[in-house]
């Protein structure tokens, strides 16, 4: 059955029964833990939950948008479906807001022209402006040995002028005898909603910068900080704890790459993500949880 599940749930069950409640700047309390780390064989399990359904196609578009596409534009996403990112979109009058939930404005900032519609210098922007794709794919092609592959999305420069600055914002790369591992850090995760995108996309990411540079996959090692579950998330999680109890997980699915794909930049990022598909990915209900902002 699905590793990632058992794993994912005790950690749910110790935020739940050890966690500290905190106040936080979004007004949503959260229950929260220092630090948690995990670690995957990615040869041995594709890592997606089944205890509830993940939107696959989702988090890798949002994964090909920071590293492929390399944009901060928020209306790439939203072409193809994806509305993750509305509620941190700068208004097309330059400022940024945030809403009560009662629908008056809880903040703004104004930024400079040329970044409506965008998130700011998060993300894609950072990836872009320094090459970072381009040139990790470079060094583990021509110098997998290599100890500075490094793709690091918190730059102090930058963080003033981006929405939210990058919460996953580090990963580390290392080819030992021929296997690729990939080392990604967290600065804070939002465990309901967050961490399993997170899991998910950098698997993806391990799998497809294997496949172009021609290394066999090896480990994905996750680490972050605050792991915490917003308060107004609570009954779903203890929702999808009882499933896990009552009804049990599935095993975990496959994940296929279309093999004719040797560019990572040519890997196909529309809506319909031809190259890259799970196969027999059984999943309980979707669980819904509210995005907090």
């Amino acid at each position: 059955m699905s590793k990632w599940d058992k794993i994912y749930l005790d950690l749910c069950e110790e935020i739940l029964e050890k966690g500290t409640r905190v106040h936080n700047r979004t007004g949503i309390d959260t229950i929260k833990i220092p630090f948690k780390s995990f670690e995957f064989d990615l040869e041995e399990e594709f890592p997606i939950l089944t205890t509830k359904f993940v939107a696959f196609k989702s988090a890798v578009l949002e994964l090909l948008w920071f590293y492929q596409a390399q944009s901060n534009d928020v209306s790439w996403l939203t072409e193809r479906g994806v509305t993750i990112w509305d509620e941190w979109r700068i208004s097309d009058d330059g400022i940024y807001r945030t809403y009560n939930p009662d629908g008056t404005i809880k903040s703004e900032k104004e930024f400079p022209k040329g970044y409506e519609g965008t998130i700011g210098t998060a993300y894609g922007y950072i990836v872009n402006k320094f090459k970072l794709t381009q040139n990790l794919i470079e060094k583990l092609k021509n110098n997998p040995t290599d100890r500075r592959m490094v793709m690091g999305l918190w730059q102090n420069d930058y963080l003033e002028t981006a929405v939210l600055p990058s919460c996953v914002w580090n990963s580390m790369w290392d080819v030992t005898d021929g296997k690729l591992n990939c080392i990604v850090t967290c600065r804070s995760n939002d465990v309901g909603l967050g961490l399993p995108f997170n899991i998910t996309q950098y698997a993806v990411l391990v799998h497809m910068l294997a496949q172009v540079t021609g290394l066999k996959l090896g480990k994905l090692y996750y680490n972050a900080k605050d792991m915490h579950i917003y308060v107004n998330q609570i009954d779903g999680i203890k929702k999808q704890l009882e499933i896990y109890k009552t009804l049990g997980d599935y095993p975990a699915p496959k994940l296929w790459l279309n093999p004719d794909i040797k560019d990572f930049f040519e890997f196909d990022n529309s809506k319909e993500l031809k190259d890259i598909k799970l196969i027999d990915y059984k999943h309980h209900k979707k669980i819904k949880m509210d995005v907090v902002v």
